[in-house]
């Protein structure tokens, strides 16, 4: 029989703190998430401000300055104007629910019987009977407060915004103070532009491969005739960036509201099968193709990153929960003593997706050199 592998003192006691350590960072993060989720959005609408800001500069003769202001102008426009189609949608989409709202009863007493007789099953309960074993009032209230969390969380996710923006001004200063030797400042430049480029690219994947399924859907619900389908699109996009979550939402919803609206199952039935083959050639063909090492991350860590961020901050945990995975595999890259996790996280087993790992820290030059 082998002997049991040994572990130093030292050894033990490093893991354990490290165990304690990530207990306390994570209660913290949860206990501070009314704090902490504007903060991260607003961080996350600031990498975007600086995406477009390059791309403006590259496309158009602006200087840097009002390539700034026209990218900040643009984001900021789509973030009210997504919450005002979000609102607005809503709005006409319950207004138009109630111009069938007769019909509903019915119909779902109808779908049930229909349910019943494909299996085999008597006594069907009445939609009447579902209702009553539901706590309608707790969950509009529920959905009030969810209501008044977005419309507070906005105004907090600008004001975080506009405080980055300024201070983005004294950054490189500061930059130059924390790593005094141009070689640790490269280092972390390379870090962040690695932790930048991740970010930027799973927002340009999400967004094109959404658009893309977007389309589609939007032919196929205006071609059964789907009330209120430009709010169904729009909803399909934003819960694109829900990694699995989104697929399912954008898959069966539809065709679930279509159910309700029509007296034939046709309509919902070529919906479930559009949406489904769409999400099938995006999912498995076209997104890969355009990953490709941007997101270098193990799918069992997105699934874990999803439930853990939810779990967290909610819904806007779920909507950042990729991106926070690529910040950690690319910060735990940098350190010897935490690389095996990124390692973990990887897809690969190789943490640098898009360049060779720096080398690591040597000994420092005796004196730094003279450009910054």
């Amino acid at each position: 029989m082998k002997n049991p592998v040994s572990m130093s003192a030292s050894a033990v006691s490093r893991n354990a703190l490290a165990l304690i350590a990530t207990v306390a960072a994570g209660a913290a993060i949860y206990w501070l998430r009314d704090i902490l989720t504007p903060l991260a959005m607003a961080i996350f609408l600031l990498i975007m401000i600086d995406g477009v800001k390059r791309s403006v500069e590259t496309r158009t003769p602006l200087n840097d300055r009002w390539a700034g202001v026209a990218a900040l102008t643009l984001v900021v426009v789509a973030f009210f104007a997504s919450i005002a189609i979000i609102v607005n949608g809503a709005a006409g989409f319950f207004g138009e629910a109630s111009g069938v709202s007769q019909n509903i009863g019915p119909r779902i007493d109808q779908i049930i019987r229909d349910v019943y007789g494909l299996v085999d099953l008597s006594n069907p309960p009445t939609a009447q009977d579902l209702i009553n074993q539901v706590d309608i009032r707790g969950y509009l209230t529920s959905m009030a407060f969810q209501v008044q969390g977005v419309a507070s969380g906005s105004f907090f996710v600008l004001v975080y915004l506009g405080f980055l923006l300024a201070s983005q001004i004294g950054f490189q200063r500061k930059i130059v103070a924390m790593f005094p030797l141009k070689a640790q400042r490269d280092e972390a430049v390379a870090v962040f532009k690695r932790v930048r480029g991740g970010v930027e690219g799973y927002i340009w994947v999400q967004a094109v491969t959404g658009a893309m399924i977007c389309v589609v859907a939007w032919i196929l619900m205006r071609a059964v005739g789907l009330q209120n389908a430009e709010f169904w699109t729009f909803v399909i996009f934003i819960v694109g960036f829900i990694p699995v979550l989104g697929g399912a939402v954008a898959g069966l919803a539809p065709p679930l509201f279509a159910l309700v609206q029509f007296d034939s199952y046709w309509p919902a039935l070529i919906l479930l099968v559009g949406l489904q083959a769409i999400l099938f050639v995006v999912g498995n063909l076209i997104q890969p193709r355009m990953q490709g090492d941007n997101q270098n991350i193990d799918p069992v860590v997105v699934l874990l990153a999803l439930a853990f961020w939810g779990k967290l901050w909610g819904v806007v945990g779920m909507f950042l929960s990729t991106p926070l995975a690529v910040v950690a595999m690319a910060i735990l890259a940098e350190f010897k003593g935490s690389r095996w996790m990124a390692v973990l996280l990887s897809g690969d087993g190789e943490p640098y997706a898009q360049e060779e790992p720096p080398k690591r820290r040597g000994k420092a030059p005796a004196k730094d050199e003279a450009d910054a």
